[in-house]
């Protein structure tokens, strides 16, 4: 059985296998952004999914802002999110979902958005950000994939561009790049 419980300095080495084997090529790189949001103090939380007594998996929320025309809005972003290649496709991704939109809930956040498939994440309460009014921090997000859930605590004047915090930037994990963001874009287009 999976239990997902909030990371301890214990499952530091874990959480960073966990993420450098789920994310494969990338993995080092999303570790070190784990880190840096880590050290920075954007974490406001990590979660870590637990079976037969090995960390499988890892969710973290960081903060970020919608630039609202009334005023910056602290917001969450649900990234990164990874099980190890072993465990996947067997309900643990879910779960850190689930658990991480149960958290951002309740920290009283209006909002939390993340980068992803829209067919994975909408059959999971996530819907497409242009269509609630938001923007996407890059253009090397494709549209379907910038995904959102709202709160009671958002407000109707709250919509505007998405900004993340500077780890983010600081070791290019926004969106995709050439070749994978066109080959993604033709994909999307034909869904449509």
């Amino acid at each position: 059985m999976t239990t997902v419980r909030p990371e301890t300095p214990a499952d530091r080495d874990a959480v960073r296998r966990v993420v450098t084997e789920a994310f494969g090529d990338d993995g080092g790189q999303v570790a070190d952004l784990v880190d840096l949001l880590d050290s920075s103090g954007a974490t406001r939380a990590s979660l870590v999914a637990e079976a037969d007594g090995e960390v499988v998996g890892h969710v973290q929320l960081s903060r970020a802002w919608v630039d609202a025309r009334e005023r910056l809005v602290e917001v969450l972003v649900l990234s990164p999110l990874g099980v190890l290649p072993a465990r996947q496709r067997s309900g643990n991704g879910t779960a850190l979902l689930a658990a991480a939109v149960s958290v951002a809930r309740e920290s009283g956040a209006p909002a939390v958005f993340l980068e992803g498939s829209p067919a994975y994440y909408s059959a999971r309460g996530f819907a497409r950000g242009s269509e609630l009014g938001f923007e996407r921090p890059s253009a090397r997000i494709p549209d379907p994939a910038f995904q959102v859930v709202v709160f009671d605590a958002r407000e109707e004047w709250m919509t505007g561009r998405l900004v993340y915090c500077e780890a983010f930037w600081a070791l290019d994990c926004v969106g995709l790049r050439d070749p994978l963001l066109a080959e993604l874009e033709q994909v999307f287009e034909s869904d449509l």
